[in-house]
Formats: C-alpha cells, structure tokens, sequence
C-alpha cells in the first residue's frame, strides 16, 4: 500500500503513546513487594491501609498518513496537598493545617480550585493517604517554576494529558476529548482512577473512542499506622490505545489552513485522490483550538466560541449547505451530451436575458453571447445557455445525475454532523412548494441556484467523479486503525460507491469545457505553471443575500488524479465571484507545493529492455537493435504486468494520444461568473 512506512514507527506495547508517557510508565516500581503476611498486618491496624488504585491507560494517536500526530499524549502535573498522619488531629487542626499551604499554594499557581472547610476535614478523615488535587494541569515550563517552592503538604501529582500539536489544525475533524467523571469522595474505592479520565467527545476522537482507549494498568499501595509508605506493587502496567492513522497529509492540510487564513475570512477547501477515494485535505475557516479543551473548557470560553458569529465551531467543509452556482453546470452539460439532447458540436443562441412569465433571467454579464456550443457554455459560464438545456432536459433528468455523482447523501466518511445537503425531488416539491417542478424550477436549478444545497466535500466527491469517469469512488478519511502494538486491524481499501453511467464522450467533452475554463475562460486565475488544471467558477446568493464563491474542478487534464473544491463566503455588502475570489485559493495552495505535486503526477518511467548486439547476434534472430535516424537506441517496451506482477496475456499498447485543441478567444467583457442575481426558485408554465 503506499505511504505505509508509518505501519513500523509505532511498534511497541506502552511506549507506543508518547515520550512523556514513556517517562509516566517508566517511572513505575516492575517488582511486585510485600505479601499476604504484610497485608494482613497492615490491615488489621486502624490507620494503616492497603489501596488498589486504577492506572489510566496513555490515549491512542491520531496521526496523518505519513506518522505526524494530529493527537497525542503529554505529561502534565496537579498541585495538590498531600495530608500527614496526624496523631492528635481534629477537625480544626486539620483545617488550619490545610489553610497554610492552600496560602502559600496561591503564590505559585492561579486559579486554584480553593476546598471547603468541609472538603479539607473529610479528605484526611477518609483519603488522607492520597493527594487532594487542587489545580488545573501544569506543563513542564509551570512544574521547573514552582517545583523549587514547594513545601511539606504541597506534591505534584504526574497525570496524562492531551495534545494537539497543531491546535486549530483539522479541528472539526480530529475532535476532542472530556472528563470522563470527577474523582470519587469519600472512602476510597477498589480499583478506583489514579486521576480523571478522558473519552472522546468530537470527532475522531468520539467516533473511534473504542479503538483509542487503553486499558488502565493497576497500582498497590500500603501504608502502616503512622502513615509510613511501603514500596509499591504493580501487578499491571497500562496498555495504551490503538493508533488512527488518517487519509491526511498534515503538510498539506496545514498549508491549505494557512492559505484559507490569507485568502477569506470564512471558507473551505478539500482534495480528493480521484483514484483512491482518500481525503488528503478538508480545511474549514475559521477554527479553534482543540488545546482548549484540555482538561476541561470553561462555560464562558465555550459560550464565547458558541455565540461568535464566525462560528468557528462549524466544519463549513462538511456541515455547510450551499448553492453550488455554476459549479454544478457541469452536470447539466453531462446529462444533455448523456441523453443525446446535444452534442459537441451542437450550439444555442445565447441573448443576454431570456423572460419565462413574469421574470427575466440574466447572463452574469447581462450581453448576448450569439450561438455558442457547450464547450464555449462551460468556459463562459453562460446561464441562458443552461438555462434553456435545463429547461429542455427538464429537472428530475440532471437533479438525477447529480445524485449518481454524489449529491443528495452524505458522502459516509467518519465525520460528525456531515450534511446531506438538498437535491430536490417531486415529493420534496409537492411537501415544501405544493407544486411540481416548473419552467422556472429547471432554469434556476440548472445554473446551481434555488433549492439544491451541497457542501464542499460533495462538490469535490463530484468532481473526483468526473475526473475518474465510469465510476464515483467511495471516499475514505481513515486509512487504518492499528493496535497498541502497531499491527493494522482495520485497512482502508479503494472502492465504487456507484457507476455513473455517463458515456465516455461525454465526460470527454465537459473535461475539455473545464479545461477552457481555466485556459481561456472564467478560471484563468487558478491556472498553475506546472500543470494543466480543470475546473469551473461558480457564484451564488446565500443566506440573506449574502454571496458566496466557488471554485471545483481537478488536475492534470490528461490523466487526472486529484479532485478538488474552494469556497468563498463573501461577507454582507460583498459581491465575490468565483474567478476572482476562489480560484486563486486553489492556485495559492497548489503552487508552493509545485516539487512535490510534479513528482506525484509524473508518469511512471518505462521499463526498457537494453540488447547486447553480441548477445543479439548470436542467441536472437541475427538482427542488430533497432536504431532511429538520430542515432538512438529504440527502447523495448516491456509487456504490462497484472496485481500479482505476471505478464498479462491480452496486454495492448497504449492508444495515440490526440492532439488538444487550442482554446477559442473568448473577449475580456465576456468572462466572468454568475452574479447570482436569480437566486429565487421562479415558476412558469
């Protein structure tokens, strides 16, 4: 499988968590001591005492495809008072022993979580022999500053905590973790956590709470009558959780977060590999810091993020529902070359504006356009000219299609509150408008406006489609889950999620409509230097008039391999468009990573069979190698090999590839994009 190398970075049993984990566990007595002797001596005492603790378990990584961790475990510390055997103490005693070093505890750590009067008397009557944790979570910075100060009753308590290197990286996708519980009061339990526990609460880090949780390893401790510690037994050591190993690249993933921080203020991007289905990028802007919910979010902090009007909290990459503009215009041409309504070189007679009852629709830029075909449809983005095939191929026939290529389902993918966006149907119309579908229904729904809602991921699914051609690929966001002692046990592999059953000349065609998009057409500033891109701009109203860019499409135009999708949400008053707002976010993050997309996309050598002529003349027919007018030796291509890497019997050379055409000249006023002025679901008979 590629890009497995990672598979032997994570072998081991505990120290398979992190370095500070490794310390916690190293730190643990391995030699059981003591014995039943001691133990019921001790136990027959009043003050002395046997207690079996629960260890938790190191939580399992979340890590990228390549081994980075976009989750892992750290060391942190809890300041708390560890009580004394008092031999005459009562409760005001112990109160005012406790006071004194909660005082000077208040000049080396903020925001101490103060116990009551109450709180510090019943923790010596019934858990004196176990520290009474009275801060947050130290780092190391935290511990080298106070440790120097600590007096006699004030300990640092070691306990695991999470961490996300990144912060606000893939936020919406990783997740978080929470407290399980609070500590228990009172007697002490059998068996009862060392320290709080987590579990998933978002995320990943929900969704595989199973597979990340370890096993929680057990500690004895004794004590006699006058509080004195005995060494410690150990009978279990903790077993970490399972690694998730992403479909991401962290690389790319923060890259395509830092571009979306320079380019909008609120937006998406996700890349697809077409041929594998793996999600290699899904970044939402804005975000937040997942570290905030380490160990525990204040109300105030949560409520803040809740009531920002960013909300950040949101995955618009996959929780958004947007019109898809003139994105979805491809699918219209698909259907028409499909259903043989037209075909390539079949044209339209595009005026500027075309009037169904009562409404008037536009071309984005309000001018005639003449007889265009569709390939000159899709570089202009016109609207009459898919207005009117909408209008002739009539809704249920292209809203079909697009359900084949994606949209209207959730696409599966291990995501938490994933949309399924809208495709509208007869029944939904009949429901929500109390009509069918009407003229005005299909135009609208043609140019991406009206009713249908999809999301980034979607758009980009689609796209994959179209960029792979027979078949839509399932997409995968997990690549595997492994056990704590790095064997996989769980392995993602490519799949169909359904045929589309759109001719091959007609994929052809739309492929080379998106190509003029950005060679010529309304794309142009998303064209990149070291490859051919397709795609295609889009625009549209949204939500309370605001207006929104798209830009979708995927590279290289000859054989394609990765799928891709940009949306720009415009703020109120903003009139964005796809050309000139989302198609350089797609340019901004291909761009700087130029070397490592050319080594990705470049084709494979060719295996060459060099002939000795010695050898040649006397074992082969007698005849010299082949040698060209230039004086170069002719290579001999090998035959293909199959999965298993035997000769294929029926291997066929490969077909001459066709010369591209040059785009046509489109003039400057007529590119552009949709404005998105017909937003409105209109009917007309």
């Amino acid at each position: 499988m590629r890009n497995s190398s990672f598979v032997h970075l994570f072998l081991g049993v505990a120290l398979a968590a992190t370095g500070a984990s490794a310390q916690e566990i190293a730190a643990l007595p391995d030699k059981p001591v003591g014995g039943s002797a001691s133990d019921a001596s001790i136990t027959n005492r009043k003050d002395a005492r046997t207690i079996t603790l629960a260890i938790p378990a190191p939580r399992g990584m979340i890590l990228d495809r390549n081994g980075a961790p976009f989750a892992q475990n750290r060391l942190a510390w809890q300041l708390g008072l560890q009580f004394e055997q008092f031999e005459k103490a009562d409760r005001q005693f112990v109160i005012d022993w406790g006071r004194a070093r909660l005082e000077k505890a208040r000049t080396l750590v903020k925001d101490l979580k103060e116990p009551t009067d109450d709180e510090l008397w019943n923790h010596y009557r019934e858990r004196r022999w176990l520290p009474l944790l009275i801060s947050t979570h130290l780092h190391e910075a935290d511990k080298k500053k106070i440790e120097p100060s600590l007096t006699k009753g004030l300990i640092l308590h070691p306990v695991y905590q999470r961490y996300y290197p990144g912060s606000d990286l893939a936020a919406h996708i990783i997740g978080y973790t929470g407290s399980v519980g609070k500590l228990p009061t009172g007697p002490i339990n059998f068996n009862e956590p060392m320290w709080e526990e987590s579990e998933g609460r978002a995320g990943l880090e929900l969704l595989y709470n199973r597979e990340l949780t370890g096993q929680p390893g057990t500690k004895k401790l004794l004590f006699d009558e006058h509080g004195r510690k005995f060494p410690e037994e150990q009978p279990r050591r903790p077993r970490p959780g399972g690694t998730i190993v992403t479909t991401l690249n962290l690389k790319w993933q923060e890259h395509a977060e830092k571009v979306l921080r320079q380019k909008a203020k609120r937006g998406a991007f996700v890349l697809i590999d077409v041929n594998t289905g793996e999600v290699l990028v899904m970044a939402s802007r804005p975000s937040f810091d997942l570290n905030h919910w380490i160990p525990g979010i204040s109300d105030a902090e949560k409520k803040t993020l809740e009531e920002d009007p960013s909300a950040p909290l949101f995955g618009r990459a996959f929780q958004s529902k947007y019109p898809p503009g003139s994105c979805f215009k491809p699918f219209v041409a698909l259907t028409a070359l499909n259903n043989g309504k037209i075909d390539e070189d079949t044209t339209i007679d595009c005026p500027g504006a075309l009037t169904l009852g009562n409404h008037t629709f536009h071309n984005h830029n309000k001018k005639a356009a003449g007889s265009i075909n569709v390939v000159q449809a899709l570089a202009s983005s016109n609207n009459i000219w898919f207005g009117k095939v909408g209008m002739d191929l009539g809704a249920n026939a292209f809203l079909g299609t697009a359900r084949r290529f994606g949209y209207g389902e959730k696409t599966g993918i291990d995501l938490v509150g994933e949309t399924a966006g809208t495709v509208p149907t007869n029944e939904w119309m009949m429901k929500v408008h109390k009509r069918n579908f009407k003229d005005g229904d299909d135009f609208n729904l043609s140019i991406g406006q009206g009713s249908l809602e999809v999301s980034p991921l979607q758009v980009a699914q689609s796209m994959a489609g179209i960029a792979n051609g027979g078949v839509l690929p399932k997409l995968h966001l997990v690549m595997q889950v492994q056990d704590p002692y790095g064997r996989v046990i769980k392995q993602a592999v490519p799949e169909r999620r359904n045929w589309l059953g759109i001719e091959p000349k007609a994929i052809e065609v739309v492929r080379k409509g998106m190509h003029r998009v950005v060679e010529g057409g309304t794309g142009r500033a998303a064209a990149l230097s070291f490859s051919d891109i397709c795609g295609k701009t889009g625009t549209a109203q949204w939500n309370n008039n605001r207006n929104l860019a798209w830009f979708a499409g995927f590279l290289p135009y000859d054989e394609p391999r990765f799928a891709f999708a940009a949306v720009y949400e415009g703020s109120r008053g903003e009139k964005p468009s796809g050309g000139k707002n989302a198609a350089p976010i797609v340019k901004s993050f291909f761009e700087p990573l130029e070397e490592e997309f050319k080594d990705i996309l470049a084709p494979a050598p060719k295996a060459v069979e060099i002939v000795d002529e010695a050898v040649a003349g006397a074992e082969g027919d007698g005849k010299a190698p082949e040698v060209s007018e230039e004086g170069v030796l002719r290579a001999q291509e090998v035959e293909p090999l199959d999965a298993e890497g035997q000769m294929q019997d029926d291997a066929t050379e490969e077909p001459p590839v066709e010369e591209v055409p040059r785009a046509l000249p489109v003039e400057p006023e007529d590119l552009g994009d949709d404005t998105g002025d017909e937003t409105e679901t209109v009917p007309v008979d």
